[in-house]
């Protein structure tokens, strides 16, 4: 089956439909209602993939409406701003929930369930020694190790949501006492070895058939292995000593795990198991995939008859399976599974626009840094400067030139006249700043056209069918380049390869020890809070720039906000508070595109020029978050648990402080409440 075309009602006979539980931590414990009992049920393998596949949307990475999806993943953080800012860049706004969604196990126990069941007639062998499952041997092999992965990335969705988080296997019966005991919290390095050990079995168990890159493969598994490692790594080194790693001063799970040991011997050692596991998998990946790296012309097609720019359409096809660069995509269809991606692609992003930044943190061609080209706003000739959205584009790394649109271009090639596209903008136009909180104004000025196909058919309203690329192979090589780097403190023969691969793709001169050279920390930290680390100024200019690179190549699909978490960027904001920024709009020739602006009045639509020459967002009227600037509370690394699951788990049922889980750090125990440090 396809990514888009699951049997929900062979899952249903399977595990029974979604149900609703109010007993401890949604542990779902009740065995699934079937008419078919699952030790009958899971005799075959089409039984079992219909099981797994039945997961695939309900855990992937797809396109939605553009804020929260594939293309507008960025949102929220330096990259990529919605139009009011979220509660995490207050000091207020984000409360303790009393429930809340993020705290559940629906998924992971339904992929406990058919695991538990499945291995039961497969036998402890890996290599199936004992199955009973009927079917091609190897494709049964093929659907556990999916169902390895699919648990992987739910734990790994928890472990960056919670930190320590409990590890659950199996279904558990209804009983409280074990209900409660399965709800202690695994400290977060062990949830990471747990994570790390479902991909190595996933791994294994798919290395020997070769599906499609619309399923789940082996590739896919090492490349997700090797994001995990490095999440982890970063995440002990940058947040050593500190409450959100365990034995760190003031852990809170310190007297839940009183003997508690890193596995390798110390958290330096631990660290560097991290690291190790995250190179050796990223390799493995890089190697099969740096020399089929998908084509860039480094333009933007503008004609039906000019060149198609295939790194481009990789974003943006109806069928994928041409790009192996590509190790997993999601088809759509029309009438079946749709989107919105196209629409928000050809107007202002649903509200999400890049910022000044980002716009700035992006190489010049050449491989040099904007800032040795003038200043920002005037440049010298060959930067061209800030004053027209046109200008800005001009001798630039590609994947700033191509994605970002500029007024005047053409949105559509093909198909003009198809009257399926309701919602096209055949030309783009001024970017539309003043329509307030409209899904079709722009938040910054600068809008990407990222996912945004040129036919107008796709263009249906909420009837888009382009592709999702889910997973590229090009974030193996990035890994790499960074896992090496920060374990070894040397550029080795692997990651040059990769770097020089990287930035010749996107058009970029591949001398990556140029840009080292006229690297100027101060003038990268005015654009990119990822170069800061624990509050301090990287001095590392070559790790800066691996940093650089990801931020560039992962352009708006969902990295940045994970990154600068486990980079622990974001603790600048809490001492100096910063003002993110779109384009430059006062005193340019971009004012005079609009006749209707309004600023220092309650209902302004624009921010005020004394305030900055650049848009602000966030700046408009006062009342908005972060009106006076992004700040930051150590408290937001991690989310809250609710209250009602500390609640729940607590011997009386009502006392939080007493539940075998604990709050995360500088989180209270009181619903409603803001973060205490």
């Amino acid at each position: 089956m396809k990514y888009n075309k699951i049997s929900h009602l062979s899952a249903a006979l399977a595990v029974g439909g979604l149900m609703m539980f109010s007993s401890c931590s949604d542990f779902l414990e009740k065995e699934p209602m079937s008419q078919i009992s699952p030790e009958k049920y899971y005799s075959t393998l089409a039984q079992i993939r219909a099981v797994v596949l039945d997961e695939y949307p309900n855990t992937l990475p797809s396109h939605g409406n553009w804020s929260y999806g594939l293309f507008g993943g960025d949102s929220g953080t330096d990259n990529q701003i919605y139009v009011t800012a979220d509660n995490k860049y207050t000091t207020d706004r984000w409360l303790v929930a009393n429930t809340h969604g993020t705290w559940s196990f629906t998924r992971i126990y339904y992929i406990n369930f058919m695991l538990t069941n499945a291995l039961a007639r497969y036998g402890e062998d890996i290599n199936g020694s004992e199955n009973t499952i009927y079917g091609n041997l190897s494709e049964i092999k093929h659907a556990l190790g999916e169902g390895y992965f699919l648990r992987a990335y739910q734990y790994f969705n928890r472990l960056k949501t919670f930190g320590d988080f409990p590890i659950i296997t199996e279904p558990l019966p209804d009983d409280m006492a074990t209900l409660t005991e399965a709800s202690k919290r695994a400290p977060r390095n062990m949830v990471a070895r747990f994570i790390l050990e479902d991909l190595d079995k996933a791994a294994l168990l798919m290395s020997e058939t070769n599906y499609s890159s619309q399923y789940i493969n082996r590739d896919l598994a090492l490349l997700f292995k090797s994001r995990v490692a490095l999440y982890e790594a970063t995440w002990l080194k940058y947040f050593k000593g500190t409450a959100f790693v365990p034995g760190g001063e003031g852990w809170p799970g310190a007297s839940y795990n009183p003997d508690f040991s890193y596995p390798s011997g110390s958290i330096d050692e631990e660290i560097k198991f991290f690291f190790q596991q995250a190179m050796a998998a990223a390799k493995e990946v890089g190697d099969k995939y740096v020399g089929n790296l998908t084509a860039n012309t480094g333009k933007v097609q503008q004609s039906a008859d000019e060149p198609a720019n295939p790194y481009y359409n990789m974003f943006c096809d109806e069928d994928l399976s041409g790009y192996p660069e590509v190790l997993l995509w999601r088809q759509y269809g029309r009438g079946l599974v749709t989107h919105n991606v196209n629409a928000a692609a050809g107007r202002g992003n649903q509200r999400t626009g890049l910022t000044r930044g980002y716009v700035q943190n992006f190489l010049m061609a050449d491989g040099t840094p904007v800032y040795t080209h003038g200043t920002y706003a005037d440049g010298d000739g060959y930067y061209m400067g800030d004053k027209t959205i046109a200008d800005v584009r001009v001798n630039r790394d590609s994947r700033l030139s191509v994605f970002l649109k500029e007024p005047g271009q053409k949105n559509i090639l093909f198909e003009p006249d198809n009257g399926q596209g309701t919602e096209v903008v055949p030309v783009e136009p001024y970017p539309l700043i003043t329509l307030g909180d409209d899904e079709r104004g722009y938040a910054t000025g600068y809008a990407l056209r990222k996912g945004g196909n040129f036919n107008r058919k796709y263009y249906a309203n909420g009837g888009g069918y382009t592709a999702a690329p889910c997973f590229r192979a090009v974030e193996a090589l990035l890994n790499y380049m960074e896992a090496s780097y920060e374990l070894n403190h040397t550029i080795d023969g692997t990651a040059d390869s990769y770097w020089r691969a990287i930035r010749t793709r996107a058009k970029v001169d591949p001398d990556y020890n140029k840009t080292i050279s006229l690297t100027d920390m101060n003038k990268e930290a005015e654009n990119d809070w990822g170069a800061y680390s624990a509050g301090a100024l990287l001095t590392d200019r070559t790790l800066y720039n691996i940093r650089r690179e990801r931020r560039c190549e992962l352009l708006s699909e969902g990295f940045r906000d994970a990154d600068l978490k486990r980079w622990r960027s974001y603790d600048q904001l809490i001492t100096s508070p910063a003002h993110l920024e779109g384009m430059h709009l006062w005193n340019t020739p971009m004012q005079n595109w609009y006749t209707d602006l309004v600023w220092n009045e309650a209902n302004a639509n624009v921010s005020a020029p004394e305030k900055s020459e650049y848009l602000r967002p966030f700046e408009r009227t006062e009342g908005q978050a972060a009106y006076n600037g992004c700040t930051w509370r150590m408290a937001h690394y991690l989310n809250p648990l609710p209250i009602n699951e500390l609640m729940l788990t607590s011997p009386d049922g009502a006392s939080p402080s007493e539940s075998v889980l604990y709050q995360n750090p500088y989180w209270p125990l009181v619903a409603g409440k803001p973060a205490e440090k």
